[in-house]
């Protein structure tokens, strides 16, 4: 059948009308139990209740597919969860599992074998996952596009029908599956980009910018809503982490005016600010900017980060979203900086008191050694990319500081 806006319509139709006879369905069923007609039916927990309680994790961003030595080391310091994307994976086609984010047209069956065995590999090391795609159809992964950054999903509400139904097939295909804990819809979405609002804005500034873009194609809590409802269709129960807007930045959720509709949603944001000193080109500056310090006229410290992580958790406690219902997704600072450990040490003394989920970056990346806290604060070793997943590893001290904090709580 043609993907219509019309077609759409009818499918939000059919699933407000099957949210209803499920409703009623349970209150039939409430009030034959309390008059005595049927036995009481047993309460199933749903998928969202595993978040009920702190999770602590890693992001995996591989070229290859995760194996089964990757998942038992996580688990083994005590990860319990991995935000996973495939994007970068050897796909069938020019996307993986997309087929190609210029046409949507089904999901790539080889591609989708590929997620369900890794998937396999993360439930036998006793770990959940997040699926985190980095490409949508109309937005390709600027590291999968020479390098361009590609904007079209912000521009045209047509890619938004075909998000809908990648990630409509995509919730079909993965429904059941015991290691799933969630599906996060894009990673770092950037609707601001090009359309008239600066990074980091002031709140007012940012209020103003989404009256005058609401309903347009950089909505982008009414992109989420229609990506939801598309879910919906297919699966009740799996939960949906919503990044911030402006590549999911800790104060991306100011212009949002309500949280959206879905009793099984997350809020994610990242966190690698001052940016300018915990990302790659501050080791090429001589001299490098300093950690605590005065960056770009700010005294950034750990003060500084308690503020800024602030912003995502007055805006939760303000909707009355609870803490268990955030997620830090990303955080993380280059690790041959001499400030690094400190600073994921400010960052965690805020999350891990607040409550709220976090999922370290990275985990023994394949390709880029830059956040792969196990090599310590040097160089790789000699020989290490000719078999990276081989090469000695164990804690460090910049590894100390997530170890730390990494408890199963199973």
């Amino acid at each position: 059948m043609p993907l219509t806006a019309s077609v759409v319509g009818d499918g939000v139709r059919r699933l407000a009308v099957l949210r209803l006879s499920r409703c009623m369905i349970r209150s039939l069923v409430a009030l034959a139990c309390l008059i005595g007609l049927i036995a009481p039916v047993p309460i199933v927990a749903a998928p969202i209740d595993w978040w009920n309680v702190q999770r602590r994790g890693g992001n995996s961003f591989n070229a290859a597919p995760p194996d089964q030595r990757y998942f038992n080391a996580l688990a083994g310091y005590g990860g319990q969860w991995v935000r996973l994307t495939y994007d970068k994976w050897k796909p069938e086609r020019r996307d993986f599992l997309i087929g190609s984010v210029d046409k949507y047209e089904g999901l790539v069956q080889s591609d989708l074998s590929t997620l369900r065995a890794t998937l396999d590999h993360a439930h036998a090391a006793g770990l959940k996952v997040v699926i985190a795609p980095l490409s949508l159809p109309g937005l390709r992964w600027k590291q999968n596009n020479g390098g361009v950054y590609d904007g079209r999903l912000w521009n045209d509400k047509a890619w938004w029908l075909q998000s809908q139904a990648f990630w409509r097939d995509l919730a079909q295909a993965l429904k059941g599956h015991p290691a799933i804990a969630g599906f996060n819809i894009v990673n770092e979405p950037t609707p601001e980009l090009g359309h008239g609002l600066v990074e980091h804005p002031d709140p007012k500034t940012a209020k103003t910018w989404y009256a005058a873009h609401r309903g347009t194609a950089q909505d982008l809590p009414l992109f989420y809503q229609g990506v939801i409802d598309a879910i919906r269709q297919v699966d009740f129960d799996t939960p949906i982490m919503l990044d911030a807007g402006w590549y999911g930045a800790a104060d991306g959720f100011a212009y949002w005016p309500t949280p959206l509709e879905d009793r099984a949603l997350i809020y994610a944001f990242h966190m690698y600010e001052p940016y300018d000193a915990t990302s790659g080109p501050n080791l090429k500056r001589n001299p490098r900017i300093l950690y605590p310090g005065t960056i770009n006229g700010k005294t950034w410290d750990a003060a500084a980060v308690a503020t800024y992580l602030g912003k995502p958790l007055a805006w939760a406690d303000g909707h009355g979203i609870p803490r268990n219902r955030v997620v830090a997704g990303e955080f993380g600072c280059m690790r041959q900086l001499p400030f690094c450990a400190t600073y994921l040490d400010d960052v965690l003394n805020i999350l891990e008191p607040a409550g709220v989920h976090w999922a370290f970056y990275s985990f023994r990346e394949d390709v880029w050694d830059g956040m792969d806290y196990e090599l310590g604060g040097g160089a790789p070793p000699p020989g290490y990319w000719d078999n990276p997943a081989g090469a000695e590893r164990g804690l460090t001290p910049q590894l100390e500081p997530i170890v730390r904090r990494l408890k199963r709580v199973r």
